[in-house]
């Protein structure tokens, strides 16, 4: 099934800051339309990160093929009165023709690194800038808190239950699939399965016990109406005494052929209660139930748990995963890295750029793990995996991107070749990313071209 951002202005060449446009205007106007090259790169990694994972390509691609003003965009921009015709005009038959490089979805990376590089006439690479970083910024940010959660997981099934503290529909469709790619088992999210399929989960809210007399009917009208991937809530009431009924429950239900696979808890101590609860279904008989838990929980508060031995199967995630809490932005950027055949870059204090554009070489140490990343031209004679692909050439994909199986493979490949540092709780300094000394001559020949203007 095609994917969709899931947004019906996802498209627009408005949606896009303002100043992108009164830029273009200036580069028709005044003739500055040859080739250039952005990278779009995070500057540093978050407290608290020491990796990061690329997601988001499939929607940069898919805005890249069909970004256009619409007509009625086009007239606002007219009555805008700031806006010459040359510049209407050129706005109004924007087709993008450029080529892109990028790090394939599922691809962990460093600062510094390049996640996408765009080639185009300047005016058109200029004006998709702002919705590319908009796309591959929030995958990446959900991506890679997903990929944190998975490996404190530790092979336990996780489920998306981002949606209701999402940022917006667009955002929580995308944090759905983008948490997929990283490693997740599944969404609550009823329109990302549809739309990515993704599998779908579900169980019960307090609401649906709370409109019952007794917690015995409510689970029983429950079982009855859904008998497929049954999941009971313990929690509304007291919890030791529903895992009981659900333990009485079961018996007459096993009569109906229907099984009770799983029961969550979502509130309280939940070590103490999934230990009590354990206890309770395996004397019972129930020892193939499985324990979900949910309720505000994030990678650290999932770690805790297994590190104490909480007979914990599978976890429901929410809003520490949908707005990335602890780590809700990268400094992130795109920048021009070569225009008319020379490579530029920019110098102030803090946010200065590698000149040319780039490629990313991997080496890998023993047991398939990374062991150095080297920064260097892409034409650059070095050691190691080229990391940046060809995705489009003249406007047109190169081939069909990955599905999300497949991302999803490469995923848990970079993640298991992970240094031991990287992977153990996510804890450790960084890959620190080499920089070949051809970058270095690079970035010292364009400050000389500026410093003698």
């Amino acid at each position: 099934m095609p994917e969709s951002d899931g947004d019906g202005d996802g498209n627009s060449l408005l949606l896009t800051d303002y100043y992108q446009l009164a830029m273009v205007q200036a580069y028709v106007e005044h003739g500055l339309t040859d080739v250039a090259s952005f990278e779009l790169f995070v500057r540093k990694l978050p407290p608290g990160r020491n990796f990061l994972m690329a997601a988001g390509l499939e929607q940069a691609v898919a805005f890249l093929e069909s970004a256009r003003f619409g007509a009625d965009e086009i007239a606002w921009l007219r009555n805008e009165g700031r806006f010459s015709g040359a510049a209407v005009e050129a706005l109004a038959n924007f087709r993008f023709s450029g080529d892109v490089d990028a790090l394939p979805e599922g691809t962990v990376f460093f600062a510094h690194e390049p996640i996408l590089r765009v080639t185009a006439p300047l005016p058109q690479a200029q004006l998709v800038e702002s919705r590319l970083i908009n796309l591959i910024h929030l995958q990446t940010v959900i991506a890679s808190k997903a990929a944190r959660l998975v490996l404190a997981a530790r092979h336990r099934p996780l489920i998306d239950f981002g949606l209701r503290r999402a940022h917006g529909a667009e955002a929580a469709l995308l944090a759905a699939r983008a948490s997929y790619l990283a490693g997740f088992a599944g969404t609550a999210t009823a329109l990302a399965a549809m739309r990515f399929g993704i599998p779908a989960v579900g169980t019960m809210a307090h609401s649906f016990i709370q409109a019952h007399a007794t917690e015995r009917e409510a689970f029983a009208n429950f079982a009855r109406s859904r008998p497929r991937q049954l999941v009971l809530l313990l929690d509304t009431h007291d919890t030791e005494a529903a895992a009981r009924t659900v333990v009485a429950l079961a018996r007459d239900l096993t009569g109906e052929g229907i099984r009770i696979d799983g029961v969550r808890l979502d509130s309280g101590d939940l070590a103490a209660l999934s230990r009590k609860v354990r206890g309770i279904l395996d004397e019972g008989g129930l020892d193939e139930t499985h324990i979900i838990a949910s309720g505000g929980l994030d990678e650290a508060g999932i770690a805790d748990l297994l590190d104490g031995g909480a007979p914990i199967d599978s976890f429901g995630v929410g809003t520490s995963l949908g707005t990335s809490t602890d780590a809700p932005a990268l400094d992130c950027a795109y920048k021009l890295v070569e225009y008319a055949g020379l490579p530029r870059r920019k110098r102030s204090a803090g946010k200065a750029t590698w000149p040319g554009r780039k490629q990313v070489f991997r080496r890998y140490g023993a047991e398939g793990r990374i062991e150095a990343d080297r920064l260097s031209t892409t034409d650059g004679d070095e050691e190691g995996r080229p990391l940046l692909v060809p995705v489009m050439r003249g406007g047109r994909r190169v081939a069909p991107l990955p599905d999300l199986p497949a991302i999803r493979a490469h995923a848990a490949a970079e993640l298991a070749s992970l240094p031991e540092a990287l992977s153990h709780r996510t804890s450790g300094l960084p890959l620190l990313v080499e920089i070949a000394p051809i970058l270095e001559r690079l970035a010292r020949e364009a400050d000389r071209r500026v410093d003698t203007v």
